[in-house]
């Protein structure tokens, strides 16, 4: 069984400082590694940077990360980055890396992606420059992540995980306003997903959204961001990875099981700060 940890949006500032650290020293526990899906902090300076590594530094757990739109606020996401590489993160942005869970690679791609809408309702890349710079944007992004995934097909990885900051699919958004749809998420991300294939797509971005969604072509999708997980991070399994002594097939075909995170919830009132 391959134990998946992730969380988005935890937006950390001076004043969360050492908030989710107890619950992720507890991830060994329940986890193999830690996914994070953008929205680290609050205005992407490198004081919070800053705060955000000191949480994950020396974890025993592999980090993975994409950012997200607040992480760019103050203009230097590259500065984000290195702050979370030294802490011991990977950061992807149109790359992959692969994680080794008993033997299993685990191959996770990662993009911040971008807005723009989802099918019959999406912005077109036609008209004015801007508008086919917007559109444009999130095409990019998305051939990123079908990139990325081909590879680590190609690599030979039994397991990939699509990890991104903005949503596929407009079923994880249930519960925000229909008028914001568009700029929460992209549908182009979804048909990456489904032409390179993957076993489980991770994001956050939409605060008042749903935990569980699929993509057309069967890919599950998962929305992590703390205000709608409510704790530290959830937990989801996939089969594979097996350990000595462990019994197999425990989730069924491909099964992205176990939101159940019961390591380490955060306060409530932390999970409701922040904005998407």
């Amino acid at each position: 069984m391959i134990r998946i940890a992730a969380v988005g949006d935890i937006h950390m500032g001076p004043d969360s400082r050492g908030l989710l650290r107890p619950a992720f020293e507890s991830l060994p526990d329940c986890a193999d590694f830690l996914l994070l899906a953008g929205d680290l902090t609050r205005h992407g300076t490198r004081e919070e940077a800053q705060v955000v590594a000191d949480e994950i530094a020396g974890l025993s757990v592999p980090v993975i990360a994409v950012l997200g739109n607040h992480d760019y606020q103050d203009d230097c996401p590259d500065d984000v980055t290195a702050v979370l590489r030294a802490a011991g993160a990977t950061v992807l942005e149109g790359e992959n890396t692969v994680v080794r869970v008993a033997g299993t690679p685990v191959g996770i791609a990662g993009t911040k992606g971008f807005c723009g809408g989802f099918a019959g309702r999406s912005a077109g890349e036609f008209g004015e420059p801007e508008m086919k710079a917007f559109v444009r944007s999130a095409r990019l992004s998305a051939d990123s992540l079908r990139t990325a995934l081909e590879d680590l097909a190609e690599q030979g990885c039994a397991v990939r995980i699509a990890l991104t900051h903005f949503s596929p699919v407009p079923d994880t958004l249930a519960g925000e306003p229909v008028e914001i749809y568009p700029f929460l998420g992209s549908y182009q991300l979804a048909e990456a997903m489904d032409a390179a294939g993957a076993d489980l797509a991770v994001h956050g971005h939409a605060h008042l959204g749903s935990e569980h969604g699929m993509t057309s072509g069967g890919v599950l999708v998962r929305n992590v961001a703390q205000p709608v997980i409510r704790r530290a991070f959830a937990v989801y399994h996939l089969p594979g990875g097996e350990r000595p002594g462990s019994a197999k097939g425990a989730t069924g075909a491909a099964g992205a099981t176990g939101a159940t995170g019961t390591a380490g919830a955060a306060p409530r009132e932390y999970a409701d700060r922040g904005t998407s």
